[in-house]
Order: structure tokens, then sequence, then C-alpha cells
């Protein structure tokens, strides 16, 4: 006979989000840039961030999903959606950085959108957007450019 486990507890850790010059509220594809550009405009490797939203599109959480190397960062749907099924989010908006500081989408990114939207549709929780940004505060939305 086979040993069966029963999952008795989940930990998630939550930190607050010190010194963010922002609303709590996401309004348009700008308002989510410019928060997630704060977080990952910078950074020398892609990294694949997530806004974890309300009914309201007030954010309940923010969670850094992924960090990859300087030209790509593969995403799994379980690990983007796992925070919103956590935080209780009835909608998320994903976003990435190109270190290179370009904001146009690559096929790749097209792909993963994709994969999520779908994801999102089978579990009840939408994606909104899927922003590429940057630390100049350009970004691009894929929901924009009808992938979304």
């Amino acid at each position: 006979m086979e040993k069966m486990y029963e999952i008795v507890r989940i930990k998630q850790v939550v930190e607050e989000a010190k010194d963010v010059p922002y609303e709590a509220i996401v309004r348009s594809p700008e308002d989510a840039a410019s928060i997630t550009a704060h977080f990952i405009g910078e950074e020398d490797r892609e990294v694949f961030f997530a806004l974890y939203l309300n009914q309201k599109n007030h954010i309940v959480a923010v969670h850094r999903v992924h960090v990859g190397t300087v030209n790509t960062c593969p995403v799994h749907p379980r690990e983007v959606f796992k925070g919103a099924i956590l935080s209780n989010a009835a909608s998320i908006i994903v976003a990435h950085n190109h270190p290179s500081q370009e904001v146009q989408p690559s096929p790749e990114d097209i792909e993963v959108t994709s994969r999520l939207v779908q994801a999102g549709k089978i579990i009840g929780v939408e994606v909104l957007d899927h922003l590429i940004v940057n630390a100049s505060g350009s970004y691009t939305s894929l929901k924009e450019k009808g992938y979304v």
C-alpha cells in the first residue's frame, strides 16, 4: 500500500511593499506600467511580475513570479496563478521587463500571454493585461495590441 499525504497548511509569506509612489488602484495600462516599472524596470535580467487585483481593481498583492536571464524568462501559469488564488484575486495584470529597455513583444511574449489568458479563463481569474516595461516609463500593453 502506498502512502497518501494530506496538505494541512499552505503558508504564504506577505511583506508590505514600502515607499511605492502609487495609489493602490489600477485604472489604466499607464497606472499598471508605472507600478511594475517601479519594481522591475531597471533589472539587469528579465523578471516576470504580477499585480493581483480585487473586483474593484485595487491591488491586493504583487509578486515577482520568476527571474530569468538577460533575454528570457520562462514562466508557467501555475506559478502566476498560485499567488492569485492565495490572495483571493479576481483578476491579474502580468508584466515583465526587457533588460535591453526595448518594449516590443517577442513571439514568446505573445505565446505566454495566450497561455495565461486561457488558464485564467479555466480557473476564473481574468488576465486583464500583459505589459512589457522599462526603466524610463515606456511600455507596451499586449491588450492594446489585441493579444488579450
